[in-house]
């Protein structure tokens, strides 16, 4: 159990950096969109379309490597999460399941005509986010009630609030054309996969403790 979970710790941080590393790149690749205004999802039309539909794929994979993780490391079984941690986790899989469908659905970007696939990845990518909001919020709470994980638990708890906060502005500045939601949005997704990060981290780094 050990093991796995150190493996699958380090896939996830390894993941979460080559998500960072594609983002950029995408960057470089569309220089024409903002980072203020367009949707990370933008990216996903157009030109290079298939490296942002690679990412949300890798989002859903290092998010279900985080989950795996979580529940097999040493000292907190999946049993000891409680209920809200279990509500939690399964809402970091909506989140994970959520992204991966996002790279069969291309956005519709501000201006352009709305399409049927732009409407699926609106309603997907609204789920997703709420529930990983809510999921890590959820998990980061559980693992503080633990003694053993209370002291890593407390940073999860710190960024879980804050993509929490990060999650209610950005659905305030949808929808604002003068309101910088692409920045809201990539700040709120910066706290997530910094969240699932330190989850596989710590889960990877864990010593063994009986119980």
């Amino acid at each position: 159990m050990r093991g796995a979970a150190r493996v699958l710790g380090w896939l996830a941080v390894a993941g979460v950096v080559v998500y960072v590393g594609v983002d950029v790149l995408l960057r470089f690749l569309r220089p024409s969109y903002s980072l203020l205004y367009n949707a990370e999802s933008d990216y996903g039309r157009g030109p290079w379309y298939w490296v942002m539909d690679i990412n949300f794929l890798l989002r859903c994979a290092l998010s279900l490597a985080v989950i795996a993780a979580l529940k097999r490391s040493p000292g907190h079984s999946a049993a000891r999460l409680g209920d809200g941690g279990r509500v939690g986790l399964a809402l970091i899989a909506i989140w994970a399941v959520g992204s991966g469908l996002l790279a069969f659905f291309a956005d519709n970007p501000a201006g352009t005509p709305v399409t049927a696939s732009g409407l699926i990845h609106l309603v997907l990518g609204f789920i997703a986010l709420f529930a990983a909001a809510a999921g890590t919020l959820l998990v980061s709470a559980s693992l503080r009630s633990d003694p053993s994980w209370r002291p890593d638990a407390n940073l999860l708890l710190v960024l879980s609030v804050a993509g929490a906060a990060a999650f209610l502005l950005l659905a305030a500045a949808s929808g604002h054309k003068h309101l910088p939601s692409g920045l809201c949005e990539r700040i709120f997704l910066g706290i997530e996969l910094l969240w699932l990060a330190l989850a596989g981290w710590y889960a990877a780094t864990r010593p063994h403790r009986p119980g």
